[in-house]
């Protein structure tokens, strides 16, 4: 039975589904534990130091100049007391294996023992393979190709959050770029979940109008890929994203007008989060192939990544 109900400016479809016995499918059995502490709201970096261990070698992982341009990193790291802090930049969008092995050498060389990302996905990505290749003893490509089997255990990290898009600083997934064999690959892993995130809207004020647009598909489809496979009478899940998928269609284009409108920077980054913490994909199918067919996009042509999910998640849907 398919229902059509009008729903603003846009259809709800509600089906419901049956298995070959013509049984109506349920909600999956899941178990659900995300232990990463979220800091939100005005001035949260200066909270670091009761997050970060005292006493520590601490390596802070950053991408471009804008968290010094717009003196993030400053703010960081003054409020990193009795810590000795090392730093790694460069870190690019897409993170590349190539440069995140050069990270992983400074962090084996100089025992370091925490580890601050300080940026938006791809930095916490990146943060996270140097975290679980610093501590392998084999060839740590395999980390990536295992799709994470392999990782027992990661250095701690946190991580200061710039940009809203990913979710990554509330999940266990990283999507790794080598660059020499044109790979983009993700892997996931229980011991690569942050141990604390900080979440400043006001630090997204400043994102060029083309980062905040991706941000806002990259979420968006996040959401849809968890939400628009076949329904199993998840009632909370489903109206989390469609909760979810409404705020972001509604603010997105509120902080592309207004960039420094803290409200709609607010639920932006708490949507982006959420989309991608575990809670929506619990119980429910998923699907990601928009997200596998993009990231071939990306390795190979060096499109932005929302911009190969705006391009092959409706072709996908007409198809």
């Amino acid at each position: 039975m398919v229902l059509y109900i009008p729903r603003r400016e846009y259809v709800l479809v509600v089906v419901t589904a049956f298995n070959s016995e013509n049984e109506v499918i349920i909600m999956q059995d899941f178990i659900y534990h995300n232990p990463v502490k979220i800091l939100f709201g005005r001035d949260q970096i200066s909270a670091l130091a009761q997050e970060v261990p005292q006493g520590k070698k601490v390596m802070i992982v950053y991408g471009g100049g804008s968290v010094i341009k717009h003196g993030i990193l400053k703010r960081v790291k003054e409020s990193l007391t009795n810590t000795l802090v090392y730093e790694f930049g460069g870190v690019e969008a897409n993170p590349h294996y190539e440069t995140l092995m050069k990270a992983v050498e400074i962090v084996r060389t100089e025992k370091i023992d925490f580890l601050l990302a300080v940026g938006g996905g791809s930095v916490i990505d990146g943060t996270k393979f140097i975290a679980a290749a610093a501590l392998y003893e084999n060839d740590p490509w395999e980390i990536v190709k295992s799709y994470g089997g392999v990782v027992k255990q990661a250095l701690p990290f946190g991580c200061v959050l710039t940009l809203a898009a990913t979710g990554s600083e509330m999940n266990n997934t990283a999507v790794i770029n080598r660059v020499t064999t044109q790979d983009k690959l993700f892997f996931t892993s229980p011991y690569v979940m942050p141990k604390f995130s900080v979440l400043e809207p006001e630090m997204t004020y400043t994102l060029p109008e083309q980062q905040t647009a991706n941000g806002v598909v990259d979420a968006f489809v996040h959401v849809l890929e968890q939400y628009i496979t076949y329904p199993v009478n998840a009632k909370v899940q489903d109206r989390l994203a469609e909760g979810l998928l409404s705020t972001l269609k509604e603010e997105g284009p509120v902080a592309l007008k207004n960039p420094q409108n803290y409200d709609a920077r607010a639920n932006i980054m708490w949507a982006a989060t959420m989309a991608l913490n575990g809670m929506l994909s619990a119980g429910v199918p998923t699907d990601w192939a928009s997200h596998m067919i993009g990231q071939e996009i990306t390795a190979l042509y060096g499109i932005d990544h929302a911009r190969t999910l705006a391009i092959v998640m409706p072709a996908l849907l007409q198809s």
